[in-house]
């Protein structure tokens, strides 16, 4: 079978290369480099993602296929920190006894933080769903603890929308993130970062005889269960790995759901500014909702500078001076000065994951397209919450369907 794949994110990648051992693959990527938002900058020295990401030890897709890569000795098992700067203080809040001092909650609220940490796991998340994560919490855990802990959590991954969030995400959230020592959570990562896993199993399609076409946005989908074209070339099938909101604008017929964007800026420091502290969610007012100290997790001697990411998400379009807005209010918070700072970049992609907001699975089961598979971030492996895992997952799904689909059709493998 001829097969289109629409984005050299990490699904798309999967499912090419499961399938190109047996058919005839082409992905179709629109940015110059594949990897989506697990792609990285090259620097004279070293590579370092455009987007902050980990994983973690319950991810056995992922895990499975670095072992079938050869790149199971690139796993490293990492500690991350955590903390919140509130009214321009920085809280430490990884150790149980970082928790214990924090002032801005009272004992008795720790310890029904603490229950509530150790419920988790115990929810039905479907019936989470239709309910905001404010409600939800307010409810559960009183107004203090949720303004004090959970709303800059919130207002770290979704911006203005944060009112607006599903139950179910900010559970699922906490479950997955429960299980941590007093040292911290231990987090993977992989040697040298990501771009080793993107190289690999690109060079795994390409040799297995698949083609990847780079800088080469897919403008029209046409077709259905008897054949598609895709940019007026003709495929047995189409997987599709962006989002609802892309592929209407190739003239799908095809039900929305809401993303967001994200704007990440990569910075190079001489030297380390968050008190050794991994991941920060800020409650002060900021132009972005998080600080991420990524040679606080990976080694620095790895970079020879320090590594700090800027994040922000929004809805709609980002501000044309929001990377200025970042390193001034970054620099007056952190005490850095702008000489201080080597190097900067931006990412930015309006359609950086969906919005997980109250009643998302419902709108997220009715989007599809008959005859097309669908393995964006909105598919059920992303649900509540988008990950490697999961998307590693939505492309394995989607390249058994179109396995499926050949036996149907008595293709000769």
């Amino acid at each position: 079978m001829r097969i289109a794949i629409i984005g050299g994110g990490v699904s798309g990648l999967v499912s090419a290369y499961k399938l190109s051992r047996d058919h005839k693959i082409t992905i179709y990527e629109k940015s110059a480099e594949i990897g989506g938002l697990l792609s990285s900058y090259h620097r004279e020295n070293y590579s370092i993602e455009k987007y902050y990401h980990h994983f973690f030890s319950g991810d056995t897709s992922f895990l499975n296929l670095l072992d079938e890569l050869n790149l199971s000795h690139k796993i490293l098992w990492l500690m991350g920190s955590t903390g919140t700067l509130f009214n321009g203080t920085l809280y430490p809040l990884t150790t149980p006894f970082e928790i214990l001092c924090y002032p801005h909650l009272s004992m008795i609220d720790k310890f029904r933080l603490a229950l509530f940490t150790k419920k988790t796991k115990t929810f039905d998340l479907l019936k989470l769903d239709g309910i905001s994560a404010e409600k939800f919490l307010t409810e559960q855990l009183g107004d203090k603890i949720f303004q004090s802990f959970f709303r800059p959590l919130l207002n770290s991954k979704f911006g203005q929308n944060a009112g607006k969030v599903s139950a179910a995400w900010v559970v699922s959230r906490v479950a997955i993130r429960s299980d941590r020592g007093p040292g911290g959570e231990r987090l993977g990562y992989l040697d040298r970062g990501f771009s080793s896993f993107i190289r690999k199993i690109s060079e795994r399609i390409t040799g297995q005889g698949g083609e990847i076409r780079t800088n080469t946005p897919v403008t029209s989908i046409s077709g259905g269960e008897n054949g598609w074209q895709v940019n007026g070339e003709k495929y047995d099938a189409v997987i599709a790995t962006i989002a609802p909101g892309l592929l209407r604008e190739t003239g799908l017929d095809i039900p929305d759901i809401p993303y967001q964007g994200a704007a990440c800026l990569t910075m190079g420091l001489v030297r380390p500014v968050t008190q050794g502290i991994y991941w920060i969610n800020l409650y002060d007012d900021a132009p972005f909702g998080a600080v991420i100290a990524h040679t606080c997790f990976a080694p620095r001697d790895w970079y020879g500078e320090d590594i700090v990411y800027l994040a922000s998400y929004y809805t709609g379009a980002s501000s044309p001076e929001l990377k200025e807005k970042m390193i001034k209010d970054f620099c007056i918070k952190f005490s850095v000065r702008e000489d201080e700072i080597t190097w900067s970049q931006m990412s930015d992609d309006p359609y950086a994951g969906p919005l997980y907001l109250a009643g998302y699975h419902e709108k997220m089961k009715k989007v599809s397209v008959p005859g097309l598979v669908l393995a964006g971030m909105f598919s059920e492996e992303n649900y509540p919450e988008r990950s490697i895992e999961g998307s590693v997952r939505a492309g394995l799904r989607a390249a058994g369907e179109i396995s499926a689909m050949a036996d149907k059709k008595g293709v000769n493998l």
